[in-house]
């Protein structure tokens, strides 16, 4: 397959471009800048794009997978910092540039990286998100995503395969030079800082990765009309990550307390586990944290 990602040389988009590397895909990377050499394990083909601006072309592309985003450093929700307009335009009308010319380079698939943040907030303590549900969101970001979600799903056809994947809190080692979501944290606990306590859903990014790839190569049926997927894993306390940081590393600062994971809305994954899917679990959780805490 020939495939082009945005935000390929992200922390999350990392992860897709090391998996179509994996599945002997041949691999275009459209961002600002090129990625470093070394970054990935195999040769990559990169075009210059930012969402503000022009799309290249992508005529000689199987499918895309938009994963680029822009916004204020280390923040999605509030990511628009002082400058709403400029969120909008690349997060919103870029992205809808992106989609209307890879269907007129006549790709056979996009999958666009939506968020949970889509379904808003208000829902009932412990309720489980389903793709059906009519979405509410309350802050920028999470309407950017769902209006690109619904604008894709309005452009699919028979010929063009279009799903959008709504993705949670992902985590995984990072990239060379990078880090990880929970760097801060990390160091922080390791200094004896004393920890918010916090519970929030997480998926690894390899998880998702494989997620992607089952969207590639379902059958156009599978999809819908531009389908929603959830894409979600564990439900991980604070208290029990830094327990398993503690074990491996013997610090002996104190664990924040346990918050109340029974509020927590968690989405649901059948759909997307119907196609084959299997997360991880704690298994990948804990197999991760060695190479995140030495990183």
């Amino acid at each position: 397959m020939r495939l082009a990602i945005t935000g390929g040389t992200g922390l999350v988009g990392r992860f897709l471009v090391e998996e179509a590397l994996s599945a002997g895909d041949s691999v275009t990377i459209l961002s600002r800048r090129a990625p470093p050499p070394g970054v990935f394990s195999a040769p990559v083909a990169h075009q210059h794009y930012d969402l503000t601006g022009s799309v290249p072309d992508l005529s000689g592309c199987d499918a895309l997978v938009h994963a680029a985003f822009s916004h204020v450093p280390g923040r999605y929700r509030g990511g628009e910092g002082d400058d709403s307009e400029g969120f909008l335009r690349a997060n919103l009308q870029g992205s809808l540039r992106l989609f209307a010319t890879a269907r007129r380079a006549g790709l056979s698939r996009l999958l666009f990286l939506s968020s949970r943040a889509a379904y808003g907030e208000g829902w009932p303590p412990g309720a489980r998100l389903v793709e059906t549900m009519a979405p509410r969101p309350g802050t920028l970001y999470g309407k950017v995503k769902l209006e690109a979600e619904q604008a894709l799903a309005a452009m699919a056809t028979p010929e063009f395969g279009t799903a959008s994947l709504r993705v949670t809190g992902v985590y995984g080692p990072a990239g060379p030079g990078r880090t990880h979501k929970w760097t801060e944290l990390f160091e922080g606990f390791a200094g004896g800082e004393q920890v918010t306590p916090r519970v929030a859903t997480e998926v690894h990014g390899a998880d998702l990765a494989a997620a992607v790839r089952l969207l590639l190569a379902a059958e156009r049926d599978s999809l819908g009309d531009g389908g929603l997927f959830n894409v979600s894993d564990i439900l991980l306390d604070r208290h029990d990550l830094l327990a398993e940081v503690a074990r491996i590393t013997g610090a002996t600062s104190p664990l924040p307390e346990p918050s109340d994971a029974a509020r927590v809305n968690v989405m649901d994954t059948a759909k997307i586990e119907a196609l084959g899917w299997r997360p991880g679990g704690m298994d990948r959780l804990r197999a991760a944290l060695p190479e995140m805490i030495a990183g």
